[in-house]
């Protein structure tokens, strides 16, 4: 794995613009939960040493409910000094409205182009050649979260794949455990299907069909098996009747479920809950199948204001994100990579370690964010809870209207 190193003078030399008052940023995001909560914190935290302040305007609820306030607000004319969302396709019309500050000056003094790994992230943040977000974290979905304690009592061993979890789900069963948790929002169970398509068809048909779009690798075998495989899964995760994402997750950890699939965010929860990577649960990344993360995430957004002294205030903040202090301080919390390469993560617990040498081996694939408009991803959102929810679909059911999709997907 890559040796991560990181030097004091690094973050001395990184170029925030001087401020001669404080001024006072309202920041928008969804992270609410604890792990969530805690790691925001850092950001927080930073931008009120530097001389700024930094207002906290968290939405409760997931992206799906916060993004359409966030954007309503800023189309309505009350722009937030800063606004969470994630690089990708998501802001591409706010930009091209003319309601984005352009972040290029500052991305060039502080060298993004030279220390963000990997350059799609900041590709990610770059419209004709300018650039108008801060990415602050590379996340993943692709793995999923098991309780050692569960297994330990259902008496079989920690798997180390999904056809090893699926086999073990009928002694979760019978031993009172839940085999899969899973939340009852849109973004989990397509984020789970979205995981299982990569874990077992593989990146070059993942690619094929959501990049390319192509709609007969959509309506082929190996998508056969994913959605075979998805059938399974609703299987397991029936009862598992929480709402929120960490919900799920909590079931984990208290080892009433046996396992989570869920994005890397997931370690936050983990961490403030005290437990061990390891020893109280196992990571496998890309279900323990396909051991491949996805490289979208987190970034700032920063709307257009009047006011001169917010602008400089955006950029300052924007400066801070990506400085490699904070993006430690921040990632560690969040469970999440840091999207520099010149930090030192030491610390990192042995899921990170594992995210980490992923990446460094280059085995990795963008996030649907990058390559499918939001309308796309809410249509395959719509489908995916009908066929969570639906004791009747079948997967070639699921599989011939996801391909409709695919066909009319931009």
């Amino acid at each position: 794995m890559k040796n991560f190193k990181i030097a004091a003078a690094l973050f001395a030399s990184v170029a925030l613009p001087m401020s001669a008052s404080a001024t006072e940023l309202e920041v928008t995001h969804w992270w609410t939960s604890g792990g969530e909560a805690a790691a925001v914190a850092e950001f927080a935290k930073a931008f009120d040493a530097s001389g700024d302040k930094w207002i906290d305007g968290a939405i409760a609820g997931s992206g799906g409910t916060a993004r359409p306030i966030i954007i309503s607000r800023i189309l309505g004319g009350d722009p937030m000094g800063a606004t969470q969302l994630n690089h990708g396709r998501q802001a591409e019309e706010l930009i091209e409205a003319g309601l984005m500050l352009d972040l290029t000056e500052v991305a060039e003094a502080n060298k993004w182009k030279e220390v963000i790994n990997p350059p799609s992230l900041l590709d990610a943040c770059t419209l004709d050649g300018k650039i108008y977000c801060a990415p602050v974290n590379i996340h993943s979905w692709q793995w999923i979260w098991l309780s050692n304690a569960a297994f330990a009592k259902a008496g079989v061993a920690v798997p180390t794949n999904w056809t090893e979890f699926a086999a073990a789900a009928p002694k979760l069963r019978e031993a009172g455990i839940q085999p899969l948790a899973m939340g009852q929002q849109p973004w989990q169970s397509s984020g789970a299907f979205g995981v299982l398509n990569v874990a077992i068809a593989g990146q070059d048909v993942w690619l094929k069909v959501n990049k390319d779009k192509d709609e007969a690798v959509a309506a082929g075998p190996e998508m056969t098996k994913v959605f075979e495989a998805a059938v399974e899964a609703r299987e397991m995760a029936k009862g598992s009747n929480v709402q929120d994402w960490n919900q799920a997750t909590n079931m984990v950890i208290t080892g009433a479920a046996g396992g989570q699939i869920m994005g890397d965010w997931a370690q936050g929860e983990f961490q403030v809950a005290n437990q061990v990577a390891g020893t109280d649960y196992t990571c496998l990344p890309g279900l323990g199948v396909n051991k491949i993360i996805s490289t979208g995430g987190d970034a700032f957004y920063f709307p257009l204001n009047d006011d001169p002294e917010v602008t400089e205030a955006q950029k300052r903040l924007a400066a801070l994100l990506v400085s490699p202090e904070v993006q430690v301080a921040f990632n560690l919390k969040k469970g999440s990579l840091p999207i520099r390469g010149d930090v030192d993560l030491a610390a990192a617990n042995d899921c990170m370690k594992q995210g980490l040498e992923i990446l460094a081996s280059g085995a990795i694939i963008p996030s649907g964010d990058e390559l499918l408009t939001p309308d796309t991803t809410g249509q395959i959102e719509d489908l995916m809870v009908e066929f969570w929810n639906s004791d009747t679909m079948t997967a070639a059911d699921a599989q011939a209207k996801y391909v409709e999709i695919i066909a009319a997907a931009e």
